[in-house]
This record gives C-alpha cells, structure tokens and sequence, in this order.
C-alpha cells in the first residue's frame, strides 16, 4: 500500500475507537483485513476492538496475528497481555510484557502494565515495585501513581498510600484518584472525611453514580440515616441498576421504620438476590421476608464473587497445610471484629476463658479491629494463647498471618456481617474453616466447610438450605457471659413508664421490627389494656413515624415509650424493669434475648425456618421453657396477651425463668467450651483421615419443633 493509502483505513478504525463504538471499529478493521492481510497494526486494532467488546479470545487471536507479521512490535505484545489478562491467562501476560520491558526498559507504560499483570496474579508485592520503576522513569504518570496507590492500599500501607494521593490530587483533582483516597480513608475508619472525598468526586463527575453511593456508605456508618438515604437515591437516580445501592437504601429505610418506602424496593432487592449477580448484601437480606433457599440463593452468589476475586491470591499463595504434630495441641482460630466491647465479645467472652484453659488446644483470636481499651478485649487477651493485632490489614496479610501461625480449625465469627472479612477463608488458610455465632444463616460458600450450631436452629429437615455442613452442639450454639452483673435499676420513672402497668419490651435493633411484627404487637397491646410498648429511641424523626403508625392501628401513640442507648451494664440493669420482650420476625432477638434472659426477663419468640428466626427459640428451648416459643403469628398474641392481663400468670413465669436460668445449663460456659472442643477435635479428625465434611451430631436432648 501507498502511505495515503497506509494511513486512511488505520486512521477510520482509530476514530471510532477513540469515540468509543468498537462494534463499528471491528467490523471495519475486519473487513479492512481482508483487503490487507500483512498490515499489523490493523491486526492490532481490530484484537483492541474486540477487546474493548470482551470477546478475548478473538482478541488474543488477532493481537497473535499482528505479532505473526512483526514480532518486535510492542505495542501488539502490550495488547495481547491485556487480552491474556482478561482470559485468566495471567501468567503468559507476564512472560509477555517482562520480554517487552526487556526490550523497551525506559518505557513507564510498559511498566505500568507489567505491575497491573503482576497485580491480577495476586503478587501485590511485586507489582509495586514494578509500578515504582515506572515511576523513576516518568515520575507524573498518572495511572502508576493510582495503581501504586491501590497495591499499596492491598498491602495494607494506608499512610503511604494517602500521601500520594494527597499529592497527585494537589496537581490533578482526578475523580479516580479521589475515589481511590475516599477507599484509603474508609480503611482507616475515617468515615466523615471519607464521606467529604466522595462527596468532592462527585462534584468533579456529577453523573457517575458510584460517588454518592460510596458516600451513602460513609454517611450509613456514622448513622446519619436520612443522609444516607439522600445518597443512595441520589446514585440510583444515576443508574437505576446500581443494586448495592438499592440493598443499601432498603436497609436503611428500614432503621427509619419507613415501611411504605421499603415495600416496593424489597419486592425488588427480593428478585435480584436471586439472580445470581451477587449484588445483594446477605447480612441485610436476612431482614427480607425470604424462605431459608432464596437466602442459601443469595448468599452462594455474593459468595461466588468473593472466591473469584481471590482466586488470583489463591493461586499465587497455595497454601499447603501441615500435619499436626503427635500429640500436639490443636490450634484452634477465630476471625472477628468483634474482639472488643461489642456483642460478640460480650457473649463470647466467658467461653473463651474457659476455652483458653484446656490442655489439648491452643487458641488464637485474630482481631480485625483496633484495641480499644476496653474490659472485654483484656479479657480476651487473657484467656488465650495469642490475640493477633490485625486491624486495617487487608485479607491477604491476615490469610498469611494465620497460615503462619499453622491453624489448624479456623473459625469465622462475623460472616457476611459487617466488618467480615470473607476474603480471608476463600485463601485457604487453615485446613478446616467453620462458621460461628455472629451471622445467622449459610455462608453459601465452598470454603466454609461446617456451620456450628444446635438441633434446634437447624433441624434435619432444614439441613439442605445450608451450604456447610452442621457441626451440631448439644446445647444452644449461643453462648453467654455469666460473670456480667444485673446491677439495681432506676426506678420505672426514669424511663418514663408507668409504674403500676404491664411493660411490652422490644429491645431489637429499628431495623429488626418491620410492620408485620409490629402488627402484632399493637394486636397485644389493644388487648392488654393500659400495657405499654418500651423500645429503644432512633431518631426524632423515625420515632414519630412509629408513633405515627400505633395511631394508624387504632393506638394512642403515647402507648409507645422510647428511652436511648445506654452503657452495656445498664442497659443490662433496666431489663428488670420489662414485663415481657415480645421478639421480631423474620431476624429474631439474639444477643438481646440473651441479655433479657439473664437480667429476669422472659422472651416471646415464633420460630420460622431461618436461622435467623430461630435463635430466640433455641435460648428457650434449652432454657426448658417451651411455652415461651409460640407456633405462629396467632398463638404469640393470645399468648402475650394472657401475660399481659393477668399479673398472677405473669409472675408465676418470672419465678420460673429465675428456677430454670439456675438449672437449666444454658449459661454454662465451662460445659459449652467442652462441647465445642469436641465438635473442634470432630472436623479436624475428618480431616485427618481424609474424609469429606459431614453433618456432625452430638447426644442432645430430645425436642419438638
């Protein structure tokens, strides 16, 4: 060809990518071929076309074509990493690209796509100084200064990665790298300045809705709600299909008590978390009125997701796990973020200490939060062989620290709550992994191998709705801190309730108490006359629309008494001062109910077929006080509304809690941490023997659902 002739059909393909329509750039560029078969850079355009189109392997073929013709072009090479890359082929990219840096060692880019291949094959490490010699070369380059920043962020080097952003951001306010420093702000839970970052990038990019969803974030942390809410509206007005936002919002609208706003988006949230997507937070979606299999649904397809995005650290590590050695203590781990004054802590506390003290184990706690100070973190750090200072380190240090420290059962606290850190367990670092206490309900996920629980909230017939399989102890899986004080009370007045009426608690988290269980409760409280609801306050604005809707179900508003949070112990204390807590559905008091229990006061529950909705049910049932579970929606009314209107009935239950808390085994903690060994030595026998996990059973009481 001529040099007009060269250059025309080339330069036709270029524009129509640069204006971005790579359908049209394809078919051009394919047709193009045709007529000139030898010409490599049309080789190379039309595999970035159809790159751009993620038809990789068409792309790879193409690129591989181009290099065919003129092996030495780099630009070809560089492209056909990139379609490599996008095929999982990470390590052919890498062979590729360090032959064209060693051809071309001056050249940053070149560079910069070495590290982003090192990047995609989990070598963090690597990568970064891949990027740094990129940037000795052309210190400005500003897509290695981001990524750089991003790898440094993985490898948990928040301040170094803050600094660079902060400069780069001093010559470029790029909403990339503004997105990027709100993330390193986030990590360092310094979630208002976070929030003013996204809010900035925002205003730099006002019709990309990933900003005000990330700021929503930042603005739900520091339980600014209404914010929040703004926010998440504010991104899915951007892009009605952005669905963490629409998970997000529903949430939200549902610690405002904003049902009428909710029951659309949840019939929505509902559909997509079965669609495989992933999109759809598992923790929130416990607080969905779904059967146990759209819940195994939704949580196998955020599951999914998590395994793919570690595959690549999966496969650099391989972790290989050592025998234990003869006679040696079994090394035990548990994973949380809540290792301080938290719930987990305060329930779980007393067994630890009791757990810590066997001879055949050695217990490590893994903290992924930071100290703060507090009695229960001393506790816990005294009652076992080592608690690991992992706060604001990412998954991939954390996986090594405890492949390091050759755990051989390594426990998941917090699930798919908040703070989880899943990416963790999908490395493999211990030979056995189980989930416990803090997430009520299925992991959905292959590297989970056991669910602890008991016999009550996951009986047989419930079993296929788990993807683990369940390490059944023989008592309630929950466990308790007998040691916390119920100390004197105030006076009813304090808390502004009558002093001569029945109290109605409800003590959950707004979020927990949707309209249906509130249904039922004013249902018991037009018959309990005089009685009296007692809820935590949320805010001026969501308690007026709870008031708003007792006035709607024919109740004076004033019926409903809120009082704020309080210190652990005293709010501990003024359950004494509750006739009867009247539970939630579908999510059920949990840490609440075991709270109630301790402090005297009895709990109401209905068990449904989710875990969830049965926790409150196994602290009764293993309390020995059936009559405090009810069957359906009907029989916890009539049943509260006995308690309610008859104080003789009401007090002979009082005395009976008191007898059965005393004898009932529930809070034994030395007899729970023996039990829980032995489920321990169960999974890690199994594995021992090479055997597939598998329901484990312990002797039980025998009861009926």
């Amino acid at each position: 060809m001529s040099d007009e002739a060269d250059t025309t059909p080339v330069a036709r393909v270029v524009e129509l990518l640069q204006r971005g329509d790579a359908e049209s750039a394809q078919a051009l560029a394919r047709a193009l071929r045709g007529e000139h078969p030898d010409d490599t850079e049309l080789a190379r355009l039309h595999g970035v076309a159809l790159l751009m189109l993620g038809r990789t392997a068409e792309a790879a073929d193409a690129m591989q074509e181009a290099l065919r013709i003129a092996p030495a072009n780099i630009e070809a090479q560089s492209n056909l990493a990139s379609a490599l890359l996008a095929a999982g082929k990470s390590g052919e990219a890498i062979d590729l690209l360090e032959r064209a840096v060693a051809t071309r060692p001056a050249d940053a880019a070149l560079r910069n796509n070495l590290a982003n291949a090192l990047r995609a094959a989990g070598d963090d490490a690597a990568a970064r100084e891949a990027y740094l010699a990129a940037l000795a070369i052309e210190p400005d380059h500003f897509n290695a200064i981001v990524n750089l920043a991003a790898t440094e962020l993985s490898l948990g080097m928040a301040a170094e990665a803050e600094t660079r952003l902060r400069k780069l951001l001093e010559q470029q306010p790029h909403p990339q790298a503004l997105l990027l420093l709100g993330h390193v702000l986030h990590r360092q839970l310094h979630y208002a300045e976070a929030q003013a970052v996204y809010e900035r990038a925002a205003q730099a990019a006002p019709n990309a809705a990933q900003f005000p969803y990330h700021a929503g974030l930042m603005a739900d942390e520091q339980h600014h709600y209404a914010e929040a809410a703004r926010l998440y509206r504010r991104a899915l007005q951007l892009d009605p299909d952005l669905r963490l936002a629409e998970g997000q919002l529903l949430f939200v609208l549902r610690r405002v008590y904003d049902w009428d706003a909710a029951e659309p988006l949840a019939k929505r949230v509902r559909t997509r978390a079965l669609d495989g997507s992933g999109e759809i937070d598992p923790f929130a979606f416990l607080a969905e009125d779904a059967t146990a299999a759209e819940q195994l649904a939704c949580a196998r397809a955020r599951a999914a997701r998590i395994e793919r995005d570690a595959r690549p650290l999966r496969q650099h590590f391989r972790f290989k796990h050592r025998p234990r050695e003869s006679g040696g203590r079994l090394k035990v781990g548990f994973v949380s973020a809540g290792f301080h004054a938290h719930a987990t802590a305060l329930l779980a506390v007393s067994m630890f200490e009791h757990l810590g003290r066997r001879d055949d184990l050695e217990v490590h706690l893994f903290a992924t939060t930071p100290d703060d100070g507090s009695d229960a973190r001393r506790r816990l750090r005294a009652a076992v062989h080592a608690l690991h200072e992992v706060a604001l380190q990412p998954a991939a240090a954390i996986a090594q620290r405890v492949h390091a420290t050759g755990i051989d059962v390594l426990i998941d606290v917090d699930g798919w709550c908040a703070g989880g850190v899943p990416g963790v367990f999908a490395q493999r670092p211990a030979p056995v992994q189980a989930s416990w206490l803090a997430y009520p309900g299925t992991s959905g996920a292959s590297f989970i191998d056991y669910l602890i629980a008991d016999r009550f909230l996951v009986p047989e017939p419930l079993q296929r709705f788990y993807s683990e399989s369940i390490a059944y102890l023989p008592r309630c899986y929950q466990p308790s801190d007998p040691a916390r004080p119920v100390n004197a009370s105030p006076p009813r007045s304090a808390f502004g309730l009558p002093g001569d009426t029945v109290v109605f608690a409800s003590f959950n988290n707004a979020w927990k108490l949707n309209a249906a269980s509130f249904n039922r409760m004013c249902a018991v409280l037009r018959e309990a006359k005089d009685s009296v609801l007692w809820l935590l306050a949320t805010s001026r604005e969501a308690d007026a629309r709870l008031r708003d809707a007792a006035r709607l179900r024919g109740l004076d508003p004033h019926r409903l008494v809120f009082s704020p949070s309080l210190p652990h112990l005293q709010h501990l204390a003024r359950y004494k001062l509750a006739d009867l807590l009247l539970d939630t559905n579908p999510y059920n008091a949990h840490t609440t109910a075991s709270d109630a229990i301790w402090a005297g006061c009895p709990v109401l529950t209905r068990p449904g077929e989710t875990f969830a909705s049965r926790v409150a049910g196994s602290l009764n049932h293993h309390l020995g006080m059936p009559e405090l579970i009810a069957r359906d929606d009907k029989a916890f009314i009539e049943i509260a509304i006995r308690y309610g209107s008859d104080l003789s009935v009401l007090t002979a239950l009082h005395q009976r809690l008191v007898k059965q808390r005393q004898e009932s085994g529930l809070f034994d903690m030395r007899g729970y941490a023996d039990d829980f060994a032995a489920l321990l030595h169960a999974m890690h026998e199994r594995q021992l023997k090479g055997l597939r996990p598998e329901h484990i059973v312990m002797p039980a009481l025998e009861w009926e659902d």
